[in-house]
């Protein structure tokens, strides 16, 4: 007869004790309890749990299946440069230091993490950059880690409250559009994002486990450390999450008198310190940026991040505004606009409920995931951080306001646990709140980043008013478009010249035609600056005016893509190239062959602001000024922020002697469009002409920034600075001037 095994003891980190140690002080029972305390368990624990992890595996195929029909993220060009320039910066053991300054997006001050896994898979795979191999397994390793990041939200909602709160929580996130989307296309935000929480909740149940944990919470702990700040330097705020409730842990587990104990401080210290310096090292490995300055670049990585340095140009509220000059609440309302209605409720509800929670469950666990969620929101506010794109950059704070959501229907069904029809009640009200996003994913899961949820109305409400497309996810629908219609393929006897402002996804789709289709990069607001015979524009850009006033799509577009009910993508066709031609014919100054063109364009494609503003410029130049203003103004109600058509209308009011109204003009444009260099320059000369040489310069200096390779102002600057009588400066300027001709 075998004799019975000894059950083996869990693996914990550290040395056993060989004797036993001094008993530390306790705090008050009530607090020690509290901290104690497991979750609470139900006899449908068991079937819970294999739903539970059910679910997760379904959700872990169905975005691999996703992966593959996602579209190329517009942002890749900056990430795949970058892997390249990582791969040889390890493949050369540091020879090849391309990779420690990349002035094309500052990539060099994010950790390589993602682009130095999936560069060396697609090496190792010989994949290239042209071959859709190569941005599947991109797309695959985001589905991971978003995956990742999903299963640990639920798991430290398990944690707290039992394995119906991470079952709920992990039907939120993965009934997130926006989430899930992201998961797809994202490999900034949602990397970070899985770092984060998997130090979240190792930390959590490392600190439940305290002072012999296990080594599988230790383990990740290091590697959310590691891969958070090996994508990001805001990675750091890990670290300080953890030394912040390691440090709250011991006080309410120990009181204050344990705190001080030397014995318990020192293993607190061997597992929480090492975990800390493992994961740093880590991080340090995918960075080679870091890596020449352990200590200081990611700090200086971090204060760089702060404000993002690059601003562009955002729809918000209906306004095209520079990312930097966003409101306070920009994100907040992005984020009210994009949630799930469940997510949104239960969010809310967390804070009615929170006596309750605090009471039933360990309250340091739920200010850990009320503190990660609300905390980096409200400090890139308080920063007022230049942010873009919605709330991507705080894609990471997300999954503990699912947590928060998920704890509240948990403790809502617990509630009403023995009274079938209010339970029924909720269920009912999820399932209700849940279900436009459940839709909206299941009818665009590939592009489902584009979700707004019904207080905006849909998709549909939201255009006009929001950024929709903004990675150019659409140019793959487009261009498999152009594909069925037989315009492009593989047998094609003439060159296909096809325009985007998405260039990179196109280029990488295209790529397989080689020389039979040409690529143009082409801004919407200069489309007409070369011929091409098609287009691909996503609303990326576009004026919130014109797409409310129904102006886009425009009258030669001959296929659109729709996103609920709105459109997102413009397939535009060519055939008379009249606006491009006309375009020319300004930039010779044939005036009458100008008029001709544009004439003929504004006849057939009567929505075309660029060529109405053309046509005006052309009017004026040839003394038909009412009809330049008409044309001005055509092109205007239109393009409020068409620049072309706003300096005519001002050099109008000016020929008339109406200095004043072409000041307005002049500066209502720079608010329209504050990149625009030339609405400086001119009212830099009404300036001098007023004899106020202050404003001038002030001016002067706004149009420098924005164009330094204008001669004009060097021109004008010098005689500006003749005028107040500084000879040195008027001299630099005239010798700038001069090496511009």
């Amino acid at each position: 007869m075998s004799k019975a095994r000894k059950p083996t003891p869990q693996k914990s980190i550290g040395r056993k004790p060989t004797a036993p140690a001094p008993k530390a002080p306790k705090p008050p029972a009530p607090v020690r309890d509290l901290l104690e305390r497991p979750p609470v368990t139900t006899e449908a624990d068991g079937r819970l749990r294999l739903w539970f992890w059910g679910l997760a595996g379904a959700g872990l195929l169905l975005l691999c299946v996703l992966a593959f029909g996602a579209g190329i993220n517009a942002d890749d060009k900056f990430q795949n440069a970058y892997s390249a320039k990582l791969i040889n910066y390890y493949t050369t053991f540091g020879r090849d230091t391309s990779a420690l300054n990349v002035p094309d997006g500052n990539m060099h001050l994010y950790g390589g993490f993602f682009e130095i896994v999936t560069g060396f898979a697609n090496k190792a795979l010989g994949f290239q950059e042209s071959d859709m191999g190569y941005h599947h397994v991109r797309h695959l390793f985001s589905a991971f880690l978003g995956w990742v990041a999903i299963v640990c939200a639920a798991l430290l909602a398990r944690l707290i409250a039992g394995w119906q709160a991470g079952l709920l929580t992990l039907l939120l996130m993965l009934l997130t559009p926006r989430f899930m989307g992201d998961a797809l296309v994202n490999p900034k935000d949602i990397p970070f994002a899985a770092g984060y929480m998997l130090t979240l909740y190792h930390m959590a149940a490392l600190l439940q486990q305290m002072p012999r944990p296990s080594r599988w919470h230790w383990v990740g702990l290091v590697a959310g450390l590691g891969i958070s700040l090996s994508v990001r330097a805001g990675g750091l705020l890990n670290f300080a999450y953890l030394f912040l409730f390691a440090g709250l842990f011991i006080l309410l587990k120990h009181g204050w008198r344990g705190a001080f104990n030397g014995q318990i401080l020192r293993r607190y210290a061997t597992v929480v310190g090492g975990a800390a310096v493992a994961g740093y090292v880590i991080a340090l490995l995918f960075w080679p940026f870091a890596l020449q300055a352990p200590l200081a670049n990611p700090w200086f990585a971090l204060t760089k991040f702060s404000d993002l340095e690059i601003a562009i140009r955002v729809l918000y509220d209906g306004t095209n505004i520079k990312s930097n000059l966003t409101p306070w609440h920009y994100p907040l309302k992005w984020m009210g606009l994009t949630i799930p209605l469940a997510v949104l409720v239960g969010f809310a509800g967390t804070f009615l409920l929170l006596p309750r929670l605090l009471r039933r469950y360990q309250p340091l666990w739920i200010a850990l995931v009320l503190f990660a969620a609300i905390f980096p929101v409200f400090y890139v506010i308080y920063k007022n951080a230049t942010l873009h794109d919605g709330w991507r950059h705080l894609t990471f704070a997300y999954p503990p306001v699912a947590v928060a959501a998920g704890l509240f229907w948990n403790e809502l069904l617990r509630l009403f646990a023995s009274k079938r029809v209010a339970r029924y009640a909720v269920v009912v009200a999820l399932a209700l709140l849940m279900a436009d996003a459940v839709v909206f994913f299941a009818r665009y899961p590939r592009i489902s980043y584009l979700y707004f949820n019904p207080i905006a109305g849909g998709v549909k409400g939201a255009y006009g008013n929001y950024e929709t497309d903004y990675w150019g996810i659409s140019i793959r629908q487009g261009i498999e478009w152009l594909e069925k219609q037989g315009i492009l393929r593989p047998d094609m006897n003439e060159v296909v010249v096809i325009a985007t402002n998405m260039y990179y996804p196109a280029q990488q789709y295209l790529a397989k035609y080689g020389d039979k289709v040409s690529l143009k990069y082409l801004k919407w607001e200069r489309r007409c600056d070369d011929a091409w015979d098609y287009a691909l524009y996503p609303t990326r850009f576009l004026n919130g005016h014109t797409l409310k006033r129904g102006f886009w799509p425009p009258d030669n577009a001959v296929h659109v893509i729709e996103v609920g009910g709105a459109p997102i993508l413009a397939i535009l066709k060519d055939t008379t190239r009249n606006c491009a031609l006309g375009t020319a014919a300004l930039k010779l100054q044939d005036w009458n062959g100008a008029i001709e063109r544009f004439q003929q364009e504004v006849k057939d494609v009567p929505d075309n602001e660029i060529a109405w503003g053309g046509l005006a410029q052309a009017y004026f130049n040839s003394d038909r000024t009412e009809e330049a203003k008409a044309a001005a103004e055509k092109a205007l109600s239109i393009s409020p922020a068409d620049d072309v058509a706003n300096n005519i209308l001002g050099l109008y009011w000016l020929s008339l002697g109406n200095t004043g109204q072409a000041k307005n003009q002049f500066l209502g444009a720079t608010k329209l469009e504050p990149g625009a260099p030339m609405p400086y320059y001119y009212l830099a000369l009404i300036a001098q002409r007023e004899g106020n040489t202050a404003e001038a310069l002030k001016h002067l200096d706004k149009l420098l920034q924005l164009a330094p390779g204008f001669r004009p102002a060097y021109e004008l600057g010098a005689q500006l600075y003749e005028a107040v009588g500084n000879a040195q400066a008027a001299q630099q300027f005239r010798q700038a001037a001069q090496q511009l001709q």
